[in-house]
């Protein structure tokens, strides 16, 4: 322990010119001081304090609730919080005051016993039980049925919250993780949460008809408490997809899916979700010219796909004179080559970071749409084929 405290001193002495003098002359530093020198650095981001413990055996929990306590600022002691105008996109500010306009962030959602449980932070403003507020995101009112003060597995009955509390909600339909509450008269736009892509995904399929039955309403219950799982049906073999942030995020999902919901699921392996990436520049070109239904289609194009920025995304530039492509045309071979790229060519993954330049093409009385999207389709693939590729994890 007296190691520790020395290091911990040394630490603060660094970031304290108080308790440097105090140190340095060997003179005893009172807890007062040091605690209010250590806040002082964490509200000013130059020490994170770290506490050890074990919650299941609520080893070190007591000493962390005092440490936040005593550490972490109060609302008052950060700058007011800002959110944006819906409309005008104006910066706005909202201090911690009850009589002022509500604005309150969802920052998670909970399905307990089949009713949706949302968690807001209100940052200003009261919200009362039995009231409506304004949800900019949807354009809607919400009504809050209830309103419950959490104290871990218990809940109590609140008739109203203000600024600086945390609450549970009963009653929002279409609010999700990261929407913003606020008056109709103020609306505002509070920080947006954004999610990282899944790193890896399983395949599951349900033991009988009852467990599918039951399987879509699970999983659609988990999405709307976790915008980071995602799932998709995959059409060639009949499995549903999951895809999370990692190998425990997966396995807590079927863990609940089994011990909650009694559903019954077979899984598949994990598998890491790749992307793929052009390594060279290529060009490609093709010709559809086919009967379909009676009625002949015909469409020439030519581009040229180059390997993009990592993180740039899919970029297209259509540089084909009006006299070789028309104008009307271009959003279908837009169409048609991200549908294609987002099939991949290497394993199937999606390709991403590729530059796509419409150079030029042909068209007649017999162009359409269809004609030109499944031509670029056609093209895109010339060009894979030829091209050098990559594989990202």
């Amino acid at each position: 322990a007296l190691e520790y405290r020395e290091a911990l001193l040394e630490a603060v002495s660094e970031v304290d010119d108080q308790i440097m003098e105090q140190y340095l002359g060997e003179e005893p530093i009172s807890d007062k001081d040091l605690n209010a020198a250590i806040r002082k650095a964490t509200i000013a981001r130059d020490l994170v304090p770290v506490l050890c413990g074990s919650a299941l055996k609520n080893k070190g929990i007591q000493p962390l609730l005092n440490a936040i306590e005593a550490f972490l600022p109060s609302p008052l002691d950060i700058p007011p919080v800002k959110g944006v105008h819906p409309k005008t996109n104006a910066e706005l500010e909202f201090l911690p005051r009850r009589n002022d306009p509500l604005a309150a962030l969802i920052f998670k959602v909970s399905m307990i016993e089949g009713r949706k449980l949302s968690f807001a932070r209100i940052y200003s403003g009261t919200m009362e039980t039995g009231a409506d507020v304004f949800n900019p995101g949807l354009n809607r009112k919400e009504k809050l049925s209830r309103i419950l003060q959490m104290h871990a597995n218990k809940r109590e009955r609140l008739k109203s919250a203000s600024a600086g509390d945390i609450v549970g909600i009963v009653g929002l339909k279409n609010s999700a993780t990261g929407d913003t509450l606020c008056a109709q008269d103020h609306p505002v736009f509070l920080e947006k949460m954004e999610y990282e892509d899944p790193v890896i995904s399983i395949a599951i399929e349900p033991k009988t008809h009852a467990d599918q039955d039951k399987l879509d309403d699970v999983l659609e219950k988990f999405m709307i408490e976790d915008p980071t799982l995602k799932v998709r049906n995959d059409e060639e073999t009949g499995q549903t997809i999951l895809s999370g942030m990692g190998e425990l995020h997966l396995e807590i999902i079927i863990s609940r899916m089994l011990k909650e919901f009694k559903t019954n699921v077979n899984v598949g392996s994990p598998q890491v979700v790749y992307r793929e990436i052009m390594l060279s520049g290529q060009k490609g070109e093709a010709v559809f010219e086919r009967d379909i239904s009676g009625k002949t289609h015909f469409a020439r194009v030519r581009i040229r796909l180059e390997p993009g920025e990592r993180g740039q995304g899919i970029h297209f530039e259509a540089r084909a004179d009006d006299t070789q492509i028309p104008p009307a045309y271009v959003p279908a071979i837009e169409t048609g080559i991200r549908e294609s790229l987002e099939g991949g060519f290497l394993k199937g993954y999606p390709l991403v970071d590729v530059r796509i330049v419409l150079e030029g093409g042909a068209f007649d009385e017999r162009s359409n749409e269809l004609a030109f999207s499944v031509c670029a389709s056609m093209a895109c693939k010339t060009a894979l084929e030829n091209a050098s590729l990559g594989l990202l994890e």
